[in-house]
């Protein structure tokens, strides 16, 4: 007697298959995506010296124009990661992509503090919605056995954003410093503009890619019972002829979560692991990493009175450290699966409170010496490698994995915003504090807020 022929699921068959050619253009989308909002987040903390005298800004102004784009982010976050989940990934993407590359236009043509607040707001809605939408992508379209280092690998392109603007702000600077060397208002009045223009620029050639390539998640289109969509968008993502139907993928026989499920007893500490930590980090990850340029200029090139001089340098360090970013997440890449996400997540958040507290004793070594800026850029280094190694990575990864698809980008939203919350609190409340307490004290406290998210970490685990 033969044997029946095996029924496999979707979520079989995806687990059984190798890469696809296919599943690298949907990674590759998705990293893009995440590589503009790296830029971004770097490039205007070199370009917010420039701002500030071009538009006269006040302490208020610049903390406005520093945290906009993680209040739109905010917004994006919480409001278009439940509409991703109603209308589909690949649509939602179209739509982001769209947003990103108007209000980089506006923010690059901003004509004061107000229009540039504006459009930076929402160049962060456009990054908001960025963080739902790639985590449920990859979740969804990838071997489960490789979930892990593809979703982080995907991440890993918020570091090298965040390197291209930094290249991007010294090469700018060098540019004007050597060709108008007499003055410094054209880097003043123009420098900043094509900064962030550049960012228009990487907007529209991912848009242009995206526009290129179109497809649904298959288990989006079977979280919605279509077979015939899911059939063929397996089919193209598999690159071989797959029919899906209600014998190999069964509907789903209980009712449909929805939003507020996410508070519900069966997913309320899930939603707990994946947005308290996130947040905690956040206020860590942009009050430093915005500021950055401006940390390392106060730290180690106090006592440079040149602007420029001082902005290139400043910008140069940030760059040399930022590469710590790359190389913390190709550790996450390697040790995730080994080592495993909460593990990984508690001992990035005790790295980088050593890093802080490193960088809270550079305060207390005479500005300028060797010493001094030794121990700023090894705290730099220490702090950027363990948070892309742990949390950084890790909180991404868990937003979109301890979900079920149907409520994915919802949680993976929700998530998202509370992070953004915490990044208001850093970018907005850092250089008031800084200004109140001083760099040193500031520093051991943000080590504090990394101790204890470890430990919520610890206690939230599943």
């Amino acid at each position: 007697m033969v044997a029946p022929p095996q029924v496999r699921s979707f979520e079989q068959r995806l687990d059984e298959s190798d890469l696809t050619r296919v599943m690298w253009l949907l990674w590759a989308l998705s990293a893009g995506l995440i590589a503009l909002d790296g830029f971004d987040f770097f490039i205007i903390g070199v370009a917010l010296p420039f701002l500030q005298r071009d538009f006269s800004l006040s302490p208020t102004e610049i903390g406005a124009v520093a945290v906009a784009a993680i209040v739109g982010s905010l917004v994006g976050s919480l409001t278009l990661g439940p509409l991703t989940d109603r209308i589909g990934r690949q649509r939602m993407l179209l739509i982001d992509v769209a947003l990103f590359v108007i209000a980089s236009a506006g923010t690059a043509l901003a004509w004061d503090a107000l229009s540039l607040i504006g459009f930076r707001f929402l160049v962060g809605v456009a990054i908001g919605a960025d963080y739902p939408i790639s985590v449920s992508y990859i979740t969804e379209n990838v071997p489960a056995r490789l979930r892990g280092r593809m979703v982080i690998g995907a991440f890993t392109f918020q570091a090298v954003g965040a390197l291209l603007g930094a290249i991007t702000g010294i090469g700018i600077i060098a540019a004007f410093q050597t060709f108008l060397p007499d003055s410094v208002q054209p880097v003043i009045h123009y420098g900043w503009r094509w900064m962030l223009g550049v960012g228009l620029g990487l907007a529209i050639a991912v848009g242009l890619l995206r526009l290129n390539f179109l497809l649904e998640s298959p288990s989006y289109y079977l979280a919605r019972g279509d077979y015939e969509a899911a059939s063929k968008a397996a089919s193209t993502l598999l690159e071989m002829p797959i029919a899906l139907t209600p014998e190999t993928d069964p509907p789903e026989t209980e009712t449909p979560l929805s939003y507020g499920d996410l508070f519900s007893s069966s997913y309320r500490r899930r939603t707990l692991l994946a947005s308290i930590p996130w947040f905690l980090q956040d206020i860590a990850t942009y009050g430093i990493g915005i500021f950055t340029p401006t940390i390392i200029a106060a730290l180690a090139f106090a006592n440079q009175t040149d602007l420029l001089g001082r902005e290139l340098a400043s910008a140069t360090g940030a760059a040399i450290v930022d590469l710590f970013l790359i190389a913390g997440f190709l550790i996450a890449v390697v040790c995730v699966e080994r080592v495993g996400r909460i593990r990984l997540q508690i001992l990035g958040f005790v790295g980088m409170a050593i890093g802080l507290l490193i960088l809270a004793g550079s305060g207390w070594v005479s500005s300028g010496t060797v010493w001094n800026t030794a121990i700023v850029f090894l705290g730099f280094f220490v702090f950027n490698l363990t948070m892309n190694a742990g949390p950084n990575s890790t909180t991404f990864l868990l937003s979109g994995e301890v979900f079920p698809t149907s409520i994915r980008a919802s949680g993976a939203g929700f998530a998202a915003a509370v992070a953004k919350a915490g990044a208001v609190v850093g970018a907005f409340g850092l250089p008031i504090l800084q200004g109140a307490i001083g760099v040193p004290p500031l520093l051991i406290g943000l080590a504090g807020i990394c101790l204890l998210a470890a430990v919520l970490t610890f206690l939230l685990r599943n």
